[in-house]
């Protein structure tokens, strides 16, 4: 087993696609089978297996939760660091803060046009910590 530490810099709210530096994380591992664990160490951002291939889907789906968790909800109570804090929260609690992919042949087992995604629910730009471990077999005897 091997753990790594990444650091995403988001500019704001949107999704921010981290395969390439997961990618990166399992070829200098060596590892040609195994689990590939991805951990977000936050709670007003999450992580998403989603398509890669077609911009409008990020887009519909940050519609989908602004229709769904609406900044500025005068429902919420917890708004310490501003309207967008609480809807942050729920916005994490609906997705997910891990994802586990297979990893076959030295490679990330996504499907064709799937991508892995740091989802950054917050306005302002943030440095995320994420948290890779990595389980399996490696080529090296």
């Amino acid at each position: 087993m091997q753990q790594h530490s990444l650091v995403v810099k988001t500019t704001g709210r949107g999704l921010f696609e981290i395969t390439g530096e997961l990618t990166r994380v399992l070829t200098q591992s060596d590892y040609r089978t195994g689990l590939c664990h991805v951990f977000s160490h936050h709670t007003s951002a999450s992580l998403v297996i989603q398509e890669n291939a077609d911009p409008s889907v990020q887009r519909d789906l940050e519609r989908l939760f602004a229709r769904l968790v609406p900044d500025g909800d005068s429902l919420f109570e917890h708004t310490v660091e501003g309207p967008d804090d609480m809807p942050a929260h729920v916005r994490s609690a609906l997705t997910q803060t891990d994802v586990t992919i297979p990893v076959r042949e030295g490679r990330l087992g996504l499907g064709t046009w799937q991508g892995v995604y740091l989802w950054e629910h917050r306005h302002r730009a943030h440095r995320r910590q994420i948290t890779v471990t990595l389980h399996g077999d490696s080529a090296r005897p």
